[in-house]
């Protein structure tokens, strides 16, 4: 059973991580907002597969590879969205 304390400072722990993540996500929206459709496309693919290749594959490799397939699909279809 944890004690009381231990269980503040894993709250605690999780609000700042959430925090974190909230902060990254807005600051990335904001660094977006002068790309161009296809680069919105191809770094969303990038992203997409950096996160299926690490699921999938594990590593540094596997997240490198995913990124890097998702981004020239994302590449290729935002080709064509204007």
């Amino acid at each position: 059973m944890l004690s009381e304390k231990k269980v503040v400072q894993m709250r605690t722990i999780q609000r700042l991580a959430v925090s974190a993540v909230v902060a990254a996500v807005m600051l990335g929206m904001a660094g977006c907002s002068g790309m161009s459709t296809q680069d919105k496309y191809t770094a969303g693919g990038a992203a997409v597969g950096a996160v299926g290749g690490a699921a999938l594959g594990g590593g540094t490799l596997g997240t490198l590879g995913g990124a890097a397939v998702g981004g020239v699909v994302g590449h290729q279809v935002g080709k064509d969205k204007k």
